[in-house]
């Protein structure tokens, strides 16, 4: 079970964006055998549902119907009190200590994307509900202190299944209302206190002493999309006229909190100044390592950027992940990274079919695949070409045998 300290390092809250979390030592164990039905072929242990909801919500928005058994591994992978942990080992018991709030959510995202799974989708959602902090938030595991990244990809999961955030929270104490789950997301976002460059960002976590905020590159991105009332796969075509606004300030009356209704534009403010000044990509830096570019992040800014109405300060970051894309996916191996980026495309409105064939190659084949516009016309063009050409048979039968006919007919009436 995760401790808040492990939660707070920098380097989990990178593995926690990748749907990895720390759990108990497993160097004496060997790695499981990838279960049929899976997408990729690397030790599901710490993502199987995590990329397995990420590859079904992107094939079928791509308008493939997976296999049965892609999808009834996911649905096999819920516990009876609604919720998912990261992997759960053939014939093994559920054990909540190890359900998280971050399969969960994209779980509940790919079900109703996939659409037929309501009751599977309530049991989720009430597994919500019934692990939220009670300052609004979400953990990665019940019973930790809440992080931005869960916290967004539970408001993810609820706006998908028509939830009002607003409407969720734990009951105060003496029956006061208790924080929402706008609240809990709003505990982490840097405001008008902050400088202002930093303003509109989100920390992974308060600091444990003092309570301070600190910008988190993969805090921020998650909880992005949250904060611009988006959910997986994202699909908008609002587009705004202007930049994304600033979080406005004045001395003396600033809020300690951003309000949900300014929250969208200001992290969109602030990611698109990083994003234009980090070379169109946002950048990992972890302790005692040397900064390398974030995939993820990027990939999660550019989908918030687009649901927040922004996509024109998007543009740039997606060229840049199809550009890294090899790297990225590992060659179209990687089923998470590779999903990822089919969502950023699709939501950027460039349907990759070279990308969309990788990431079916990584699970079982497809029950059904949506046939392209120019697979169509070609159909449409064989099945005019073969009828015209039974209509020219049949018109030649028809002229023979008339001929035939009168041929007889003549026969047996000379005057004719």
């Amino acid at each position: 079970m995760l401790t808040a300290a492990r939660l707070g390092a920098a380097a989990l809250s990178a593995a926690l964006l990748t749907g990895i979390a720390a759990g108990p030592a497993l160097a004496d164990v060997p790695p499981p055998t990838i279960p049929d039905g899976l997408y990729g072929k690397s030790d599901p242990t710490y993502d199987g549902v995590w990329r397995q909801s990420l590859a079904l919500t992107a094939l079928t928005a791509a308008k493939i119907t997976p296999a049965d058994s892609a999808v009834g591994w996911l649905t096999g992978q819920q516990c009876e009190d609604g919720g998912w942990p990261s992997y759960r080992a053939p014939g093994a018991a559920c054990d909540p200590k190890f359900e998280d709030s971050n399969a969960t959510a994209v779980a509940l995202q790919a079900l109703i994307a996939l659409g037929g799974h309501q009751p599977a989708v309530d049991k989720g959602v009430q597994w919500l509900k019934t692990n939220q902090n009670a300052d609004g938030s979400w953990a990665y595991n019940p019973g930790n202190p809440g992080d931005a990244n869960s916290t967004g990809l539970v408001v993810n999961a609820l706006f998908a299944a028509r939830t009002d955030p607003a409407s969720i929270a734990k009951p105060g104490t003496g029956g006061a209302a208790g924080k929402n789950a706008f609240d809990g997301l709003a505990r982490f976002q840097l405001g008008c206190s902050a400088p202002a460059d930093q303003r509109g960002a989100f920390a992974y976590q308060p600091d444990q002493v003092a309570g301070t905020l600190t910008p988190n590159t993969l805090a921020t991105a998650q909880a992005a999309l949250a904060a611009a009332g988006g959910h997986l796969p994202v699909a908008t075509s609002v587009r705004a006229d202007a930049a994304p606004k600033a979080l406005a300030c004045t001395d003396g009356s600033a809020p300690t909190t951003v309000p949900h209704a300014e929250a969208g534009e200001a992290v969109s403010s602030y990611l698109a100044a990083q994003l234009a000044s980090g070379g169109e990509h946002l950048t990992l830096t972890t302790p005692g390592a040397e900064p390398k570019p974030d995939y993820t992040a990027t990939a999660w800014a550019a989908l918030a950027l687009t649901q927040s109405g922004h996509p024109d300060q998007a543009t740039d970051a997606v060229d840049w992940l199809e550009g890294q894309s090899a790297t990225w996916t590992k060659n179209g191996t990687d089923a998470a990274a590779t999903a990822t980026l089919l969502l950023v495309d699709q939501a950027a409105h460039r349907g990759d079919a070279a990308l969309t064939d990788q990431l079916t190659a990584l699970g079982p084949a497809p029950k059904a695949a949506a046939a392209s516009p120019a697979t169509t016309a070609a159909k449409k063009k064989g099945g005019d070409g073969f009828g015209q050409f039974w209509l020219i048979v049949v018109g030649l039968l028809v002229g023979v045998g008339g001929g035939l006919l009168l041929s007889l007919q003549r026969k047996r009436n000379p005057n004719l």
